[in-house]
């Protein structure tokens, strides 16, 4: 994808679509985040960058409104780069995308322009529902009437509670099925292998493994060179 001409009518208080830049080193997420931002109303994936320093020479060349941003970089740290945008006098506020889980993390990014956190693997949905949030936040612009307008303009920011999964599926098995999938890769596994690597059942193993896939966070193909119906082998996308 090459950089979108992205007009000078989006930003605070703007008509147009609000521009997002994605930031991501893997190839195969960062396509999968400028799809997802596009399926989005109301948002544009202006273009993507693969370090901080392509990050840095993209903003130096367009007006971008919202940062998707890896905070595992090849350069340099997600939040080093907030810290060094800040002091350059970029304004993009950021939603961070990141395996990470240390809330000491997340606490130094508020004050960063991290205005939310999507944790890795997620869905279209999940993305989906922080962008709609965010642009809810985005179009506060003027002076608030009072303490209740400030607090809804905030409250725009948090979502009412977690991301829901599929009828049957857990949080807690979804993450031990991530760290077994994504920790054979690139050879993959089976739901077989899978269930056997977990300790659920080969059917409760599928139902996991096809909703990573759904959520393009794996991908399956057929395993051939044995006797009778091919099996299906799973592999972690990024």
């Amino acid at each position: 994808m090459t950089w979108a001409d992205a007009g000078e009518t989006g930003g605070a208080g703007g008509s147009g679509p609000i521009r997002v830049l994605i930031v991501e080193d893997d190839p195969v997420a960062a396509d999968a985040h400028v799809m997802y931002v596009g399926r989005v109303p109301g948002f544009t994936a202006v273009g993507k960058a693969h370090s901080g320093a392509e990050a840095r020479r993209a903003l130096d060349r367009m007006p971008v409104d919202l940062l998707l941003l890896d905070l595992h970089l090849p350069d340099v740290h997600g939040l080093q780069l907030a810290r060094s945008l800040r002091a350059a006098g970029h304004h993009a506020d950021v939603i961070a995308v990141t395996s990470a889980r240390d809330l000491a993390v997340v606490r130094e990014g508020v004050s960063l322009g991290v205005v939310q956190y999507v944790l890795k693997p997620f869905t279209f949905a999940t993305l989906r529902d922080r962008l709609v949030r965010y642009a809810e936040f985005h179009a506060s612009v003027g002076e608030a009437s009072g303490q209740d307008e400030v607090d809804r303009a905030l409250a725009a920011l948090r979502a009412p509670g977690p991301a829901a999964l599929p009828k049957g599926l857990s949080g807690p098995t979804l993450e031990r099925v991530t760290r077994a999938l994504r920790d054979t890769a690139p050879e993959g596994l089976t739901a077989t292998g899978l269930a056997e690597a977990v300790g659920i059942s080969r059917i409760t193993a599928r139902r996991y493994l096809e909703h990573l896939v759904t959520g393009g966070r794996a991908t399956r193909s057929p395993l051939y060179g044995q006797v009778g119906r091919p099996e299906l082998i799973y592999r972690w996308t990024s």
